[in-house]
């Protein structure tokens, strides 16, 4: 139906908006105050799922009072910080939608961009994801972000598309296909990748942080940008088959010109320790890197095996909601 068509309570569909929370007092205020402002526009029954991930600051405190104020919002709080990626999954499980925003609550990700979101959605795309045209922010990040989607895609099992982030919106066909994946280490945008249905991008210009301080650190971004490539591309542990057979090779021609040399050139020359040194580090090194990369894997099986809750909620205020998640 068209985006407007129905403005009646009996055949709203409805809609789910989630925001991962951590630390995010400073921009709450200016969040809630745009979100609430959408929600009247939208004609969909909505709610809006706060995920508070471990927060030390009043973010919690605020989120339960925005909850009082208008039982739309609703809260879960973690018993401690899991990250980013878990804390989408957790507003993914609680949701009720027939449709599902994810989105930062930093206001990078515009809000107002949510009737596009679903315009799409009504012309029959169970995935609508937004591509980064444009990024205000710093040069070095906007460099690494550009190396590693294009990476990522080159190496990927699947086609992960470029310069896009976790704003999306999934049809609830959709949401529950990832659901039943069981696998901890979450890369929610592999993940919507790979389960596959109708699916299109937006384009849009990614603001700058409104308020407070990025949470997404370096080490965090590494964190995130491994688990992207261990969980969809083999191509690491093909390096490693790679680099052993052309370290095979290159000392398979330097034994045959050095056993040449020995033999026809330079006959009574000692043997060469430094050369001996060199090889040795260098075989060394090609074993460790090679047991780094299997040791990524090995280390995200592990964490399958042991079988943890993927996340503990410590309170929910306005869903009805697991304490404990597996």
């Amino acid at each position: 139906m068209p985006f407007a068509a129905c403005q009646e309570k009996s055949c709203m569909k409805r809609v789910s908006l989630v925001f991962p929370v951590y630390n995010e007092e400073e921009v709450l205020p200016l969040l809630y105050e745009r979100v609430h402002h959408l929600l009247d526009q939208l004609p969909y029954e909505t709610e809006v799922i706060l995920v508070n991930d471990g927060s030390r600051d009043r973010s919690l405190e605020m989120m339960i009072r925005y909850h009082q104020e208008d039982p739309r919002f609703k809260v879960i709080d973690f018993s401690r910080n899991f990250g980013h990626q878990i804390a989408i999954t957790a507003g993914m499980d609680a949701a009720t939608g027939d449709a599902v925003i994810l989105m930062d609550a930093d206001l990078q990700d515009p809000p107002e961009l949510l009737p596009q979101f679903l315009q799409k959605w009504e012309e029959g795309f169970q995935v609508v994801y937004a591509v980064r045209k444009k990024r205000k922010e710093h040069i070095f990040k906007r460099v690494a972000y550009f190396i590693f989607y294009r990476l990522l895609q080159k190496i990927s099992n699947i086609r992960i598309p470029l310069d896009s982030g976790d704003f999306c919106l999934m049809d609830r066909t959709v949401i529950d296909a990832i659901k039943n994946m069981g696998e901890r280490r979450r890369f929610v945008r592999g993940l919507r990748s790979w389960v596959g249905f109708k699916q299109v991008g937006l384009e849009y210009e990614r603001d700058k942080r409104q308020a407070g301080e990025v949470k997404y650190t370096f080490s965090k971004l590494m964190r995130l940008a491994l688990d992207g490539i261990f969980s969809f591309s083999y191509f690491p542990l093909q390096i490693a088959s790679y680099l052993g057979f052309v370290v095979s090779a290159l000392s398979f021609v330097a034994m045959t010109i050095y056993l040449y040399k020995k033999l026809f050139i330079h006959p009574d020359e000692p043997p060469g320790f430094p050369t001996l040194i060199t090889v040795a580090l260098f075989l060394g090194g090609i074993q460790l890197l090679s047991l780094g990369v299997i040791g990524e894997y090995i280390g995200r099986i592990y964490d399958e095996v042991k079988r943890r809750p993927t996340y503990i909620v410590r309170a929910a205020y306005g869903c009805s909601f697991e304490k404990e998640k597996a």
